[in-house]
């Protein structure tokens, strides 16, 4: 009786659909969704399912009656080109024109996997979202084979449409309805072969860029919300300062100005323009109470990390060391799209628009700080104009959500960019201490020890700085944000994952220590890495100086893994590793193993004046197993070397007595086209495996390269980054 019903209820569904609609599990364990059941007792794959209006925990497509395939995004798309990666693998299956094939972003929802970090999007979407383009294909020519009567196995699909052996053709919106009701294709689902592909690996330009170069693209600060006032915050002069006493009679008696309501981070004032909301807040006369960093600057900062890095021990009897330490200074995200979020929170229900990176913990963090219950409130995610990890944490929209329930009004709230330089996220300061101990010629120990900021969560509360109450695996308390911060102050204890076990470099091992600071702390790019194997990949240059080996020689004869020597021969030959330079001139490589995929980076230096170095040439190589986009690619690893570049030479924050100096890209010097490198190439090696993570695999290799060309133009020892702190 059981199994009648819940047969009939997928065939009612099936009756009832008006189009084709099919789903692949995502992060869970289900091989069909919720209310749908297998039609029959014959084994299926994941994606072999029907849907009756959920998608959760669900990538889901949809042929449209309109000729669109429609497949709702559980990730969001902050620049990175995850979207367009997406509408190739479906036009890939389905053979449709990626024209045709739209990407929405998917509202928060109540379960499964929405976390976009850690390089990870492409490679966990690759199976499920080929999978969905398959199998709709398979049925769609089902469909057209019994409306023709034709043998299935005889019929081509392309652009968008079924087409018979004598011309006649069909557009998948046509047999969208008929195919619904098909559970057996007459063909074979399965993806295709690599050796098959025509869309997947051909470079391609992003479905978005039309509308990113002519506005049309909508951002949080675009959008029209029904009564959402403009909302600006005034913010105290220290890290974690509090208002004391607020005299707001001046700027609520200004034109324009709805409400000034006091907040955890400041005094928010809305009114009907932005321009009225930053007159007002500048009319605002407030006394602020000091944060508790009031009296610590920098230099203090960097002493406490010093002391906090953990000994290194006794090194291997009879071998020779070669020791460095290194500083990494905070650094900012500095996205291009200030934070911005629009809320419209009533008594018994909230709903917010803001680009997040992780929606669901966003959504419980918001109702945990409004009170409301979780299912009351609604996320809804919007494309980010950059993000390099700042988008993981969902301070502003917890803000507009707690500045809309006083105002008792919609409000769209916009942190300067001074806000989110000086009150936002930052990538922790650390120090390194590290040991290479060499006899006969070869590495026989490599110890790396460092200490890391770490946040003090007691000074400021979780919720207050956007973090998730809900606990992680990482840990308790922590949402996925925070999880990799704790990851990049903890990594290096053990042996180095992502460090000098690149190299046959006989006993590796590491430590770490931490100084706890109420500071507003956030995974930057690469998270650990960025600074880890900076430092290592100088280090792994000096060895090979001190024991008079040429840099990429030493490198090929101890990296351990083919695959990472491979990308630094192409490196070196493509950029002519050894050529004669100019004096002051200098090439300098480093290379990179993470997220299941290499990279390699060759840097020219001119450094005839040390104090304004130019990187004048980039070149780069990745093995991230299948290139979906390789045009995408490059761009990921342009955008790598520019952070190289900026964190090594010229880009961080200073902390002056609690208060962060820096405001805007004025004083936050982060790389500019005049900074940029004259020529840059990239190279994708060729790969069938499935794809690996590139989105932030490039920037440690970079990162190395150019600080390797710059102590090698100089006849330095860089130890402290940026080179100008």
């Amino acid at each position: 009786m059981a199994r009648q019903l819940s047969r009939r209820k997928f065939v009612v569904y099936s009756l009832a659909a008006s189009t084709l609609t099919v789903a692949a599990p995502l992060g869970c364990d289900a091989t069909t969704a919720e209310g749908a059941e297998a039609a029959d007792s014959a084994p299926r794959r994941p994606s072999d399912v029907l849907v009756t209006g959920t998608d959760e925990e669900m990538l889901v497509l949809e042929v449209t009656k309109a000729n669109k395939v429609v497949v709702r995004l559980p990730r969001v798309e902050v620049g990175q080109g995850v979207t367009t990666a997406v509408a190739m693998m479906i036009a890939e299956e389905l053979d449709a024109r990626l024209a045709d094939v739209d990407i929405p972003l998917a509202d928060a929802r109540t379960k499964g996997n929405q976390f976009t970090g850690g390089s990870s999007s492409v490679s966990s979407l690759y199976g499920p979202a080929r999978e969905l383009g398959a199998l709709a294909r398979a049925k769609l020519v089902t469909a057209a084979a019994r409306r023709w009567r034709l043998p299935a196995r005889t019929l081509k699909t392309r652009n968008t449409k079924v087409v018979a052996p004598d011309g006649r053709s069909a557009t998948f919106g046509s047999l969208t309805a008929s195919a619904a009701r098909i559970t057996r294709p007459a063909v074979s689902s399965r993806p295709k072969p690599a050796s098959k592909h025509r869309v997947i690996g051909k470079a391609t330009t992003r479905i978005d860029a039309r509308d990113i170069v002519t506005g049309k693209a909508v951002y949080a600060g675009d959008l029209t919300v029904a009564g959402a006032k403009p909302t600006v915050v005034a913010r105290p002069p220290t890290l974690g300062g509090k208002a004391v006493s607020v005299d707001s009679r001046a700027a609520r008696a200004m034109p324009g100005v709805h409400a000034v309501v006091e907040i955890a981070g400041g005094v928010a004032v809305v009114a009907d323009t932005f321009h009225h909301a930053f007159t007002a807040r500048d009319a605002l006369r407030i006394t602020w109470a000091p944060g508790p960093l009031a009296t610590l600057s920098d230099a203090a900062i960097r002493s406490r990390l010093r002391a906090a890095v953990p000994r290194l021990g006794t090194p291997p009897r009879g071998s020779t060391q070669t020791e460095a330490e290194f500083e990494f200074a905070f650094v900012s995200h500095a996205p291009m799209e200030v934070l911005t979020a629009v809320a419209d929170v009533r008594a018994t229900r909230a709903e917010i628009w803001f680009s997040s990176q992780t929606p669901m913990y966003a959504r419980d963090s918001i109702a945990s700080a409004v009170g409301l219950p979780e299912s009351k409130v609604k996320v809804h995610v919007v494309r980010g104009g950059g993000s390099f990890g700042r988008r993981l944490n969902h301070d502003a929209a917890i803000e507009a959500a707690l500045i809309s329930k006083a105002a008792r009004r919609p409000v769209k709230l916009m942190w300067s960019r001074a806000d989110d330089i000086q009150h936002g996220r930052m990538r922790p300061a650390s120090h390194h201490r590290i040991r290479a101990s060499h006899a006969r010629g070869r590495v026989v120990a490599f110890t790396h020890a460092m200490a890391s900021v770490t946040e003090a969560f007691e000074a400021q509360g979780s919720s207050a700085q956007g973090l998730s109450a809900q606990g992680t695996a990482e840990g308790p308390g922590q949402g996925p944000a925070q999880a990799l911060v704790t990851r990049a102050a903890a990594r290096a204890a053990g042996p180095l994952p992502s460090g000098s076990g690149l190299y046959n470099f006989g006993r590796v091992s590491g430590d770490s220590g931490s100084v706890e600071l109420a500071m507003p702390l956030g995974a930057w790019r690469s998270v650990d890495s960025g600074t880890m194997r900076t430092a290592e990949e100088i280090v792994v240059d000096e060895v090979a100086r001190s024991l008079g080996k040429d840099p990429v020689a030493f490198r090929r004869t101890t990296l351990r893994n083919k695959a990472v020597k491979a990308v630094l021969d192409k490196v070196a030959d493509a950029g002519h590793w050894g050529r004669t330079l100019p004096a002051g001139h200098a090439q300098g490589v480093a290379v990179h193993e993470e997220y299941g995929s290499r990279v390699a980076c060759l840097v020219e230096i001119d450094a005839a004046d040390p104090e304004n170095p130019r990187v004048t040439k980039v070149v780069m190589a990745a093995d991230v197993g299948t290139a979906v986009n390789p045009r995408g690619l490059e761009a990921q690893l342009m955008g790598a070397a520019i952070d190289g570049i900026s964190t090594v030479l010229r880009a961080g924050l200073h902390i002056d007595e609690g208060a962060v100096r820096e405001s805007s890209y004025a004083d936050f010097a982060y790389a500019r086209q005049r900074h940029a490198p004259l020529r840059f190439e990239a190279h994708i090696m060729p790969s069938r495996r499935e794809p690996g993570g590139a989105g932030e695999l490039g920037v440690p290799a970079a990162a190395g390269a150019v600080a390797n060309a710059y102590a090698r133009a100089t006849g330095t020892r860089p130890r402290r980054f940026p080179l100008d702190f």
